[in-house]
């Protein structure tokens, strides 16, 4: 095995894991910002109004992203052509940058504060993902 299919291999197997971090970031996330609507708003009666919700609300916006771009990997990495090292990488620095945290950033990146904030398992859940970024950099 030559030592660039070994780094494709590594960086595949690094964006599958990121991947499936991502996917359970993101069912917490959703599960966060529906407590938090529901406190303000009242209970949502369904899981069809909450989808609807997701899907459209302003509230839910900032997940939108993150949730096309989970959507994207899949697509990338269900495709007839295997992927190439650059485009997992490049798949690496969007998870990466999606993960941004901050008290005075976007909106995207206060609400993710926020939340990191507000509860332990989203803070432990990007802990997590965020180890994945820093291997890569070693």
């Amino acid at each position: 095995m030559s030592a660039s299919n070994s780094s494709l291999e590594s960086t595949l197997k690094r964006l599958k894991e990121v991947r499936i971090q991502l996917l359970n970031l993101h069912k917490a996330l959703l599960e966060y910002e529906r407590a938090t609507y529901e406190q303000l708003h009242g209970r949502i009666p369904s899981n069809g109004e909450f989808l609807r919700l997701v899907l459209g609300h302003e509230w839910f916006s900032w997940l939108r992203p993150m949730s096309q771009f989970i959507a994207q990997i899949d697509e990338e990495l269900s495709a007839k052509e295997p992927m190439t090292l650059n485009a997992a990488n490049e798949l690496l620095q969007t998870a990466h940058g999606l993960l941004q945290a901050s008290e005075s950033g976007s909106t995207s990146e206060m609400r993710y504060h926020q939340a990191i904030q507000s509860d332990v398992d989203i803070a432990f859940m990007h802990v997590q993902i965020s180890q994945l970024f820093i291997n890569q950099d070693n």
